[in-house]
């Protein structure tokens, strides 16, 4: 398995592309959030705490990028595979509303990391309810607005917690977190420096790709360079996979893809 670096195929969210899912409302909500001031500003300063002071990798803009294109990739496939989403429609809302859950939620999922690396999702739950007060109303009335809000805030809360998810669109937000793992992004985190099985097996992941399976709508591919990147694939997103809502429609494919005959591991599936 080779993946082409400049390849974006199931890694960015294309929004002038053919989607699975109506999308004119998904846009119009990530031009909004993406010159909201006080949203970005979160997102820079949201990097203090895990980064600057407790020495882990990086949870700041870039990573809510990755985590933003994937989920929306992840989605756009699910709905390509018929997976039927429950967060919005148990509301009466518009199928539109699910992909803008689901970009909210990624957006705005780790900026409790302002107050504390330690049980962040709780504090981003305060803080996420404010922007999306101000963000909602463009968009919702009163009453749109309350249940939107509700599920974002849902799907914040389960992305790294016990709670498990109770929509589609929360398993989706907590499956994509983990899907940010290439060349030491783990979201396992680890101290940077150090030497130990977290640091190692992050550094093993080369590439992590999204398409359409055979006999799954998700297909999830995962090019590693040493066996020790399993470790990844197992205790994160295997993990995080686990209870989500997913995994019946989400199939896990890791391939060593060193060529010096070192191969411990050549091919494992989930």
């Amino acid at each position: 398995m080779s993946v082409d670096s400049d390849d974006t195929s199931g890694r960015i969210y294309d929004p002038d592309a053919d989607h699975a899912f109506p999308d004119g409302r998904l846009n119009a909500v990530l031009d909004t959030v993406t010159t909201d001031e006080e949203i970005q500003a979160y997102l820079e300063a949201q990097n203090i705490n895990p980064v600057a002071r407790k020495r882990y990798n990086d949870h700041g803009a870039k990573h809510i990028d990755i985590v933003r294109n994937r989920a929306l990739c992840l989605y756009d496939l699910l709905k390509q595979g018929g997976v039927e989403f429950n967060g919005a429609a148990d509301h009466g809302l518009d199928e539109a509303d699910e992909a803008v859950i689901i970009a909210l939620a990624t957006t705005l999922h780790d900026i409790g990391h302002v107050v504390h690396r330690d049980s962040h999702p709780y504090y981003s739950i305060p803080l996420a309810a404010d922007l999306l007060d101000d963000l909602l109303d463009e968009f919702y009335d009163v009453r749109q607005a309350v249940q939107v809000k509700g599920e974002v805030l849902h799907a914040i809360l389960c992305h790294h917690t016990e709670e498990n998810p109770l929509t589609l669109e929360a398993g989706v937000v907590r499956v994509a977190d983990a899907l940010d793992m290439e060349r030491g992004r783990s979201r396992i985190p680890y101290k940077r420096g150090g030497r130990g099985i977290d640091t190692v097996s992050s550094q093993a992941i080369e590439t992590v790709t999204l398409s359409s399976g055979d006999d799954y709508p998700v297909l999830v591919e995962i090019a590693m360079n040493n066996a020790a990147g399993v470790y990844q694939v197992d205790n994160l997103l295997k993990a995080k996979l686990k209870d989500s809502g997913l995994e019946e429609h989400v199939r896990i494919v890791a391939l060593n893809t060193r060529e010096d005959g070192n191969q411990i591991v050549e091919r494992i599936e989930l």
